[in-house]
């Protein structure tokens, strides 16, 4: 993934991109590169618009809506969620201490 991420970059940056492109990339990022999968992405794409496969990709993904509706449909319950926890939270009596044990972390 990083490969394709890497190559990705370059193009979106508005450059064809070439495999010294794509290394100086993912070595700038920290990864040791491995040339061999650097030749595989370039072999996959090649001939390929890169846009064209993303949409592809995006489409499979998420079906053949956009991504704002499923992200945002999906935000509202979890925001929701995150309230009704604390919610139940305050509702909750406070525990006890552990020094109540009868022995500390430290004694």
């Amino acid at each position: 993934m990083q490969y394709l991420a890497a190559y990705s970059l370059v193009a979106l940056s508005g450059n064809a991109p070439s495999k010294k492109d794509v290394e100086a990339v993912l070595k700038a990022a920290g990864v040791s590169v491995d040339s061999s999968r650097v030749d595989a992405v370039f072999a996959e794409l090649e001939g390929k618009n890169l846009e064209e496969v993303m949409a592809e990709g995006r489409s499979k993904l998420v079906g053949s809506g956009s991504a704002a509706p499923a992200a945002g449909g999906a935000a509202a319950p979890a925001a929701g969620g995150a309230a009704a926890a604390a919610d139940a939270k305050k509702d909750e009596p406070e525990e006890e201490a552990d020094d109540d044990m009868g022995f500390g972390l430290f004694d």
